[in-house]
């Protein structure tokens, strides 16, 4: 049975034109994905939601040193936060998460399914069936 936790918070965009505006956003993990955390923003006014799905030892790894190629990057930042990089079509953004979000969601995360013990949630014959499917 998948279990799964989810942190709301706000983050910031701080190389962005207002750097100290608050965004809503979520962190989720799903045990049923074991080894990937989500990054939601949801809707608002007509801008539909967001989400990015990235490593959960990305995440982790990151908040103590610079880790991440492609779409998605972290790092420490220089306040007590976690910046996240993210890498689309039309360009990149960089959004700071406070750091004891981060930490205390990955220690959910681990809680519900420590490193290593991954491989014992994955529904891999359900995994295939869907891909299947459509």
């Amino acid at each position: 049975m998948a279990v799964a936790t989810c942190w709301s918070t706000t983050v910031t965009l701080p190389l962005s034109p207002h750097p100290d505006l608050a965004v809503e956003a979520g962190l989720h993990f799903d045990s049923s994905l074991p080894y990937a955390v989500r990054l939601l923003f949801p809707p608002v006014g007509r801008i539909e939601a967001v989400e990015w799905v990235f490593g959960r030892d990305l995440l982790n790894e990151g908040r103590h040193a610079p880790v991440g190629h492609g779409d998605v990057t972290v790092c420490p930042g220089a306040a007590d936060d976690v910046l996240v990089t993210l890498h689309g079509g039309t360009g990149a953004a960089v959004v700071s998460i406070p750091a004891e979000v981060v930490t205390g969601f990955l220690v959910e995360c681990y809680d519900l399914v420590p490193a290593g013990h991954e491989h014992e949630h994955l529904d891999v014959d359900g995994l295939i069936a869907r891909v299947l499917e459509g």
